[in-house]
């Protein structure tokens, strides 16, 4: 999942508590929910049936668009195709508050049963999403709740990715390419954003319990990913002999990228979250990159959509569900991609692996 970086969301003072101190071994909630597995998130036959006769409608209120967003977004169609649940409106907020708030006032208007949402600025969607909620609309959160939110009351549920998963397998990924042993640099988001901050703190705290013969001797903090190919020049001259650089997710990698190739270094390996098409292929040209973790956000979608369902026939809802993770590599990225946003890689990618 692209991390929602431009949110402008502060995370819950425990669960960053808990980030800082690494004492995590499974990813939590914004408020420190624990996890439900999106496997676990079903109906039975009879539930379908008594949703499929309620005629109830959908709508998908998103934050941007991009390939994760379609992908979600196709999971969620689905998965209401199969409740006889209709949707009646899709929005892109550009990452613009007020047009947020515009595509709810928008949305009202049609009255829907369900609504999914990224809430973009937690101040600003509390007011925003309140016309919803006083409608007694079941809303389904990705990520982010509105400041006050309270489960069960104001939203069904959140779902989200398996941040420490992603994590971990960055971690053991990194680990399998250097033979288990070396020095590594960690590049991480230096925000507060349980999201990134969880993802980031699990291949830190994976290298250092699992991985005794891999020293973390470097790390840079990134909050600008434009800044990512000048941060990693000054980490390259000082670590001239790194064996790997994970990297918080992929847009600064490609920074990175650029860095060791204006630098020369075809030895150094690149692990970095979410997929992206430089890195790919990068990844099957056998370059730096040795391969990118990610969620599977088609599995995402659906877990949204039954999630909602729950809150139509008042069954209790988990209050955090997440969606699995994924490794892709050379080996697998055609098989990846699909797992990961339900499409096929981008072309370049797919005559790269000929």
């Amino acid at each position: 999942m692209k991390p929602r970086v431009q949110l402008k969301l502060t995370a819950i003072a425990a669960a960053i508590a808990a980030l800082s101190t690494g004492a995590i071994a499974q990813t939590m909630g914004p408020g420190g929910e624990s996890p439900t597995l999106a496997s676990e998130v079903t109906l039975t036959d009879a539930e379908v049936q008594q949703i499929k006769g309620m005629d109830a409608t959908a709508a998908l209120l998103w934050h941007t668009s991009s390939d994760f967003v379609n992908a979600v977004t196709a999971g969620a169609e689905d998965e209401f195709k199969r409740l006889g649940i209709e949707v009646v409106a899709t929005t892109d907020a550009g990452f613009d508050s007020a047009k947020q708030m515009s595509d709810i006032e928008t949305v009202m208007a049609k009255s829907p049963s369900i609504i999914l949402a990224l809430p973009l600025d937690p101040t600003t969607s509390a007011q925003a999403f309140k016309s919803a909620v006083d409608a007694g609309v079941k809303i389904v959160l990705l990520s982010n709740v509105p400041s006050g939110y309270v489960q069960g009351k104001d939203y069904v549920g959140i779902v989200t990715d398996d941040l420490f998963q992603m994590g971990k397998q960055a971690a053991d990924a990194l680990a399998e390419s250097i033979g288990g042993k070396g020095k590594v640099a960690w590049i991480f988001h230096d925000a507060q954003y349980y999201v990134t901050n969880q993802r980031d703190n699990a291949f830190k705290q994976t290298i250092e319990s699992d991985y005794p013969d891999i020293e973390i001797v470097a790390e840079a903090g990134i909050a600008d990913p434009a800044r990512a190919e000048e941060i990693a020049n000054a980490l390259i001259t000082k670590n001239p002999d790194l064996d790997g650089i994970y990297v918080t997710w992929a847009e600064p990698a490609e920074g990175v990228l650029a860095a060791l190739r204006a630098a020369g270094n075809t030895t150094t390996k690149i692990v970095a979250l979410d997929l992206s098409e430089p890195l790919a292929l990068d990844m099957v040209n056998d370059g730096n990159v040795v391969a990118l973790t990610a969620d599977k956000a088609y599995e995402l979608g659906r877990t949204m959509a039954t999630v909602g369902a729950y809150g139509l026939i008042d069954k209790p809802a988990p209050a955090f569900s997440v969606a699995p993770a994924i490794t892709v590599t050379k080996e697998n990225v055609a098989d990846g991609w699909k797992q990961s946003l339900n499409r096929e890689p981008p072309q370049s990618v797919i005559d790269a692996m000929k």
